[in-house]
């Protein structure tokens, strides 16, 4: 009997402490989920059923899109809010950009910020004979084994200098110390802007370079102001002397696309009143036009448009830059437009990036793109079973990104985290497949300097019942990080994934469901 008794306070004690344990729990639940009561959103600028523009917590124009590795890089002139004395954003005059914008994609919706690269204002940043850097190109060469990229660059309009990596996001160098296209180039003589690189390699590795910008008083139908120059084998220097570009209307924003034997060589047109002019060549002002040829240096034959000004379709005018890549089977248009800073309520001539579709005749004519918000559809999904950059984003609001001395986990040594959130700030992913059976723990990798801050963690609709919420502990700095799991309700098949901020002063680097 005393045995029995003995066991039986035993199992009330055992059942007394996991009661316990778990009111413990139930009430440190009900403490998180307190915090997110009645807490307003960061301003919405992407709704969550469209994925344009690609990048909303910072400005980038000029995209050049590069295929590597089952990934698309974009490279973008990452235009810099100008501010007058007392605080207020002043119209973009693009004298004060001097550093490009670099992202990523495995399926064109959810795009990873690699940051920024820093080409300098004289003395400060790679190339420190640059004043400014505007409208990237970028390719890469197999050079002994290795493929090596090579990152070419406008100083303002005056010369296009190249920088070179080993890995697509950098770190870069300057392996000239000076501009590889300047005034002092034979015969660039009549090219108003010396900008807008674009540059192909070859079917027999030669690389061509693209560049020119600008209309000569009475020359509008045939402004005569774009180049090609072919380059050496090291990509980095001029195997001949700079050749016209007789393109009509040219103005801009030059981009070489070789698709089976034929050449497409698109820009944008000028601003130039067309009502009078004669012949047939006439693409609408400020639009993406196109020629095509059997030969990289041309002759070139005028074929038609492919996109009309991006105030045609959002009601916002301003420049037309574009680049133009086959991925995965399909072709997409990158452009920009002005829409995001039109929302924003801000003054002009800020710039954000968009995708769409692009898509060929059968006689090998392009087919009319038409601009939109709703972008392009995921290709792929998401797999939320790996470590994921938490940089890695489809939409957001009230954050920034920091680079932190952190080693990256999956893109060389540039490492990016999620900062500057407060509570209502949000980043979401689209098309996480969680698959049939659903993940148990979900692990963040996080460093604070504050207590009291915490991740809500929700599956399908950013409105929608948490999955999990995550403390993020004090980790004493921002550059001491701490992995923190906890386990996580139920979910399974396709999904967005939106993490929900409450506090401030901490970084979001990685996270992985198991």
């Amino acid at each position: 009997m005393k045995k029995i008794m003995r066991l039986m306070v035993k199992i009330f004690l055992i059942i007394s402490i996991l009661l316990t344990g778990a009111g413990k729990l139930y009430a440190e639940e009900e403490e998180l989920v307190a915090l997110f009561d009645g807490i307003k959103l960061a301003r919405i600028y992407k709704y969550f059923h469209n994925h344009n523009p690609i990048m909303t917590h910072r400005f980038g124009a000029d995209p050049y899109a590069l295929v590597y590795k089952d990934r698309v890089y974009v490279y973008m002139t990452h235009d810099i809010i100008q501010r007058d004395s007392r605080g207020e954003i002043l119209e973009n005059d693009y004298g004060r950009i001097h550093t490009l914008n670099r992202l990523s994609s495995a399926d064109l919706v959810n795009w990873t910020d690699h940051g920024t690269i820093d080409i300098g204002r004289r003395y400060t940043g790679k190339a420190k004979w640059a004043d400014k850097s505007w409208a990237p190109a970028i390719v890469y060469k197999n050079i002994d084994g290795q493929d090596k990229f090579f990152l070419y660059f406008a100083d303002n309009a005056n010369g296009i200098g190249v920088l070179t990596s080993d890995n697509p996001v950098g770190p870069f160098v300057d392996p000239l110390g000076k501009a590889l296209i300047s005034r002092a180039t034979p015969n660039v003589e009549g090219v108003p802007w010396l900008f807008d690189p674009a540059v192909i390699i070859d079917d027999n590795g030669k690389g061509y370079l693209y560049f020119g910008g600008g209309v000569p008083e009475g020359k509008e139908a045939m402004p005569n102001s774009a180049r090609v120059v072919e380059l050496g084998d090291d990509m980095i220097s001029l195997a001949g002397i700079p050749e016209v570009v007789e393109a009509p209307y040219f103005f801009e924003a030059a981009f070489v696309n070789k698709i089976g034997d034929t050449y497409y060589y698109s820009y944008c047109s000028n601003w130039a009143d067309r009502s009078k002019a004669g012949g047939v060549h006439k693409p609408s002002t400020a639009s993406i036009a196109y020629m095509t040829s059997d030969n990289p240096m041309g002759p070139w034959e005028y074929r038609g448009e492919i996109f009309r000004n991006p105030g045609h379709f959002f009601g916002v005018w301003g420049n037309n830059h574009h680049s133009i890549i086959e991925f995965k089977g399909n072709w997409y248009l990158f452009y920009h437009t002005e829409l995001l800073r039109q929302q924003m309520g801000i003054a002009n001539g800020y710039r954000s990036t968009h995708i769409d579709k692009l898509e060929f005749n059968e006689d090998g004519t392009i087919k009319p793109v038409w601009g939109t918000s709703k972008g392009v559809g995921q290709v792929g999904s998401l797999n939320p079973y790996q470590i994921n950059e938490a940089e890695t984003m489809a939409w957001c609001g009230g954050i920034s990104t920091s680079r932190t001395n952190e080693p990256s986990h999956e893109f060389g040594p540039i490492n990016m985290v999620v900062s500057d959130m407060s509570t209502g700030s949000y980043i979401g992913v689209a098309g996480v497949d969680f698959g049939e059976n659903g993940p148990e723990r979900f692990t963040a990798k996080v460093a604070s300097v504050t207590d009291g801050n915490v991740i809500k963690i929700v599956a399908g609709n950013i409105y929608d019942e948490a999955i999990g919420y995550l403390k993020v502990p004090n980790t004493g700095s921002l550059e001491k990080f701490e992995e923190v799991t906890i386990n996580v309700k139920n979910v399974t098949g396709k999904k967005n994934l939106f993490f929900i901020f409450a506090g401030d002063g901490f970084y979001f680097d990685a996270w992985r469901f198991e």
